[in-house]
């Protein structure tokens, strides 16, 4: 039996001690707030996680989402689950109080949906789409949509989704052949056409599914440029919100899947019999711009959908470690030496620090990135909020796939711990695996996010966000290049962070002359520029670390030159241990991951086109 585990100490270390969120107190938005307030919702989250989530999890899998007759259903437990997430507010925790949500800050936000993914993932596509395709609506929309749709969604009510993708676009959504004909006198169109992949497309939980679907008016432009976007509800609502008959769409099939059994993704059709009525969000021809809001949003929790289920697998991985024995201490050579844990061996030792490294980085820029967002929304500096925007475009697709390829990664280092117990469905670590690679593919593949980054992020305003991002990175770095402990570590982060310059540098030359090279290499890129930041961050983390640990060597009287009275303080108390293993954790990923980036550097000067050139 699978269990549900959170290095919730971790959690607050990111919020509290490396994000130091409690300066958004100090905004407009959150003023009502406290720190308090911010512990006793994550407390609560996580209670709500451990008690409601995570017991249906195997179960859900187990039984999966069905389609029978026409009707999608859902595991029972999946009913009682919404009605608890919905009365216990956590169905739109940051979102706007005047349509029913908490409006607690982003960061806040972030770190419940990981405690909830990584409870139960499936589950939690229902409120993540719906509350997006309400935030939508809430932006773009009208004010008889935000009165109709938002609060309703918002509840967990009703439902939403988005629905893009078409059998014959994939992620080219320029090349979508759905409708949308305008009816004269009326203030719908007519939408007909087919989609797949939808997330959450229908279930028989909430009382209606309020659709976000792009579709092309006839006439207007080709490609990308002419798509718009509409409300198409599965039921028609009237005025007053009450709900009438069919919409004219149904459900044609969901996917049988990997993973996320228990998460309908279904193919929808429109207006098979000329009756299905979308309402248009905004103006005409904008639609990809709107929803990129919801995209970028989706994004970023898709990044979390890696770290949550990453840092699942590497917390059950250590436990079974701590309890599984199995040969003896490669040091003791005694004739009737007995079997250890195997966390005492030196090779699962080191997958275990691999996912720990990997873990708290990947969380830690995730949070760090939705804090960038409450200020970016919500700064009392107008300089400050432009420069947290900034550095929020830059980081959103090494969010999304830096840490969905991570946290798969953790999840197969995870099984490797387990061993064969890991590949049976016994401690859920398959499962974990299954559920998480759906990660690196939706929202834009993680090769989509890479073009993103190298073709559009970094040339942004002439490539200022990366300078900016740069002079940041070395304002810290020459900060700590003298400390005892850490100045050590610099000189490496530092020459992983000048070479991920100069291969940024190296593809404006080579571009010039070979346009599909830069291209070729945007993967390792991203991964490249991932690997500096996740440097960057536990670095940061380990400095403030350091600082607290002199604090406990201080109140207890521990001269900084007693290297035993340190260690035995470091063993006897929890903080101090938490403190000294985040200077360990930094330590090891500087020294044994992040090598590659200079690595990929040399892949990407060696001028090699055998990619392009082979003859398949």
């Amino acid at each position: 039996m699978s269990q549900y585990l959170l290095d919730k100490r971790d959690v607050e270390f990111t919020l509290f001690e490396h994000l130091k969120i409690e300066e958004l107190l100090k905004l407009e938005r959150y003023s009502e707030f406290s720190r308090e307030i911010f512990e006793m919702v994550l407390n609560e989250g996580h209670k709500f996680s451990l008690e409601k989530l995570a017991p249906s999890n195997e179960e859900a899998d187990a039984i999966g989402a069905r389609f029978e007759n026409g009707q999608v259903t859902v595991p029972q437990a999946y009913h009682t689950i919404h009605k608890d997430f919905c009365e216990s507010g956590w169905f739109a925790p940051v979102h706007n109080p005047e349509y029913g949500g908490q409006g607690l800050p982003n960061v806040i936000g972030v770190a419940l949906i990981e405690m909830f993914v990584a409870a139960n993932s499936s589950y939690m596509f229902i409120p993540g789409l719906s509350v997006a395709a309400a935030h939508l609506i809430e932006v773009f929309g009208t004010d008889s949509d935000k009165a109709l749709y938002v609060e309703r969604m918002y509840c967990g009510e009703w439902a939403g989704t988005m629905c893009l993708t078409e059998p014959q676009a994939g992620s080219a959504l320029g090349d979508l052949t759905t409708t949308a004909v305008p009816v004269e006198g009326e203030d719908y169109y007519l939408i007909k056409g087919n989609k797949i992949f939808i997330s959450a497309g229908d279930q028989d939980i909430t009382d209606n599914v309020i659709h976000l679907v792009i579709a092309r008016v006839p006439g207007d432009p080709a490609g990308s440029r002419g798509i718009s976007l509409f409300i198409v509800p599965k039921l028609r609502v009237g005025a007053d919100g009450t709900i009438g008959e069919s919409n004219d769409m149904r459900v044609t099939g969901i996917e049988e899947k990997m993973g996320i059994h228990a998460s309908p993704t279904c193919s929808l059709s429109f207006g098979d019999e000329g009756q299905c009525r979308g309402y248009l969000v905004g103006e005409r021809c904008r639609g990809l711009q709107y929803m990129f809001q919801m995209m970028n949003e989706a994004r970023l929790v898709t990044g979390l959908q890696g770290v949550a289920i990453g840092n699942a697998a590497f917390q059950a991985a250590l436990a079974y470690a701590k309890e599984r024995a199995q040969g003896p201490k490669v040091t003791d050579r005694s004739a009737d030496a007995k079997s250890v844990a195997i966390i005492e061996h030196p090779d699962v030792r080191r997958n275990l620090m691999t996912m720990k490294a990997y873990g708290e980085a990947i969380r830690a820029m995730l949070f760090n990135t939705a804090y960038l967002s409450d200020v970016a929304l919500y700064g009392n500096d107008e300089v400050e909020k432009t420069k947290s925007q900034d550095m929020l475009d830059l980081l959103t697709p090494i969010c999304k796939a830096y840490a969905t390829d991570v946290g798969f990664k953790m999840t197969e280092l995870a099984m490797q711990v387990h061993g064969g117990y890991g590949y049976i469905k016994e401690y859920g670590i398959e499962q974990q695996m299954r559920d998480v690679k759906i990660a690196s593919l939706y929202e834009g593949t993680n090769g989509i996010q890479a073009l993103d980054l190298l073709g559009r992020k970094m040339r942004l305003k002439n490539g200022a966000l990366f300078m900016t991002w740069l002079q940041d990175t070395n304002e810290f770095l020459e900060s700590i290049k003298d400390d005892g402990v850490l100045g050590g570590l610099v000189k490496d982060v530092e020459a992983a962070k000048n070479a991920l310059g100069e291969a940024a540098f190296s593809f404006v030359s080579t571009g010039m002359s070979d346009p599909e090279y830069p291209l070729l290499h945007a993967t390792p890129f991203l991964r490249m520029f991932g690997l500096v930041e996740s440097a960057r961050l536990l670095l940061e983390q380990a400095n403030i670390a350091k600082q607290r640990l002199a604090q406990l060597w201080e109140t207890r009287g521990v001269e900084s030159s007693d290297a035993t009275a340190r260690e035995q303080l470091v063993q006897e108390n929890d903080a101090a241990r938490y403190y000294e293993n985040k200077i360990q954790t930094a330590k090891f990923f500087v020294y044994q991951i992040l090598p590659e980036a200079r690595a990929i550097l040399k892949s990407i000067q060696s001028s090699d086109r055998s990619a392009l050139e082979v003859r398949f």
